[in-house]
């Protein structure tokens, strides 16, 4: 199935495994290049030589196009692009927008730049500073998100812009990749769905978790980090969501000093980040930061559905099995063929 993100990424199908802090390792990337789609580490969670590794450890294991998720804002982010570059990494995504000096080094590299946006002004000025692709994701997607469905944020950025865009937030199968293509977009990116595979290294007993859930047990809270965060409705989420402003806090200053010794950022680095989102958000909002990774570090790598935090997307309500990568997208991919080969004969009043 050949699209513009197809042709821009070297990989076959029109699908892309987001790169989800604790869950996008070497194993589920590798799985989905072999696959076929464009698999993306999540490297906010690792520090520099944990980074290192994992490029490594995939290229080991395939030698297919595979992308790597970054944090512009990151206090070594020039370190980690000319990592990128020297290891010959096909893919460079963002969480948050690069600078425009960041976006032209990796595209005079020849590594492609697909920033993911929520909003089509985002996505117009991405791609005025040269990114070759965005990924949008609508309120329905897990972890950070806004307020605007899919339906209607896809279509406002493939007005505002002439890249390639793909369509993140509700996708799981082969009806909502045929879907996205004929709204014109170039492919899909889900999380939630490649979280749910077998390669996926998040413990069984958290997927579990997971596939017991309806379609309406996530919720959107701010009590994690601040910014409107989807995650599954847990005794956690709620007691959060119960908490005074002073418990959050003191709960954020113990996670702040936990990530720092995790990922090895300097307090300096901290600081200066928070000085740099003041204009944004409040310093409340900087300190509860840090909940986010360890939070989700509990539930999804310790296994720890009590002291954890699980984001999802809205999609986990359909969700009923554990496939194996190449089962998912395979399925993907041969459903979407055959609805979009259906569609003449649908139009036209025919049948058969």
């Amino acid at each position: 199935m050949r699209t513009p993100l197809t042709e821009l990424t070297g990989v076959r199908h029109p699908v892309v495994q987001t790169g989800m802090g604790w869950v996008a390792g070497p194993r589920l990337v590798s799985a989905t290049a072999e696959a076929g789609a464009l698999g993306v580490l999540a490297s906010a969670t690792m520090t520099f030589d944990e980074l290192a590794a994992a490029v490594r450890d995939v290229k080991e294991r395939t030698d297919r196009p595979f992308g790597v998720n970054l944090r512009a804002d990151a206090e070594d982010a020039d370190r980690r692009v000319d990592l990128l570059i020297r290891e010959g990494v096909r893919v460079a995504s963002f969480a948050l927008a690069p600078r425009r000096d960041m976006i032209a080094r990796l595209k005079d590299a020849g590594v492609v730049v697909m920033p993911s946006v929520g909003a089509a002004r985002h996505a117009e000025k991405v791609a005025g500073w040269g990114a070759d692709a965005v990924i949008v994701q609508g309120g329905e997607g897990g972890g950070h998100t806004g307020g605007v469905a899919t339906t209607l944020l896809l279509p406002s950025v493939l007005d505002a812009v002439d890249i390639p865009v793909v369509a993140a937030g509700g996708f799981f199968d082969g009806r909502g990749l045929a879907a996205a293509l004929a709204y014109g977009a170039a492919g899909v990116a889900m999380g939630t769905r490649f979280l749910l595979t077998r390669e996926s290294t998040v413990p069984d007993a958290v997927k579990r978790a997971y596939l017991e859930r309806g379609p309406g047990d996530t919720v959107v809270t701010r009590k994690v980090d601040g910014l409107p965060h989807r995650v599954l409705r847990t005794e956690l989420v709620d007691s959060l969501e119960r908490s005074g402003r002073v418990a959050g806090l003191a709960r954020a200053v113990a996670n702040a000093v936990r990530f720092r010794r995790l990922t090895g950022v300097s307090w300096r680095a901290l600081v200066r980040e928070g000085l740099a989102l003041r204009h944004e958000r409040s310093w409340a909002q900087i300190v509860m930061a840090a909940n986010t990774p360890m939070l989700l570090r509990a539930g999804l790598v310790e296994g720890d559905t009590s002291a954890g935090v699980l984001a999802s997307g809205q999609v986990v309500g359909l969700l009923d099995d554990v496939p194996s990568v190449a089962e998912l997208v395979d399925g993907i991919v041969a459903d979407a063929t055959g609805i979009l080969a259906r569609l003449p004969a649908l139009v036209s009043g025919k049948r058969g």
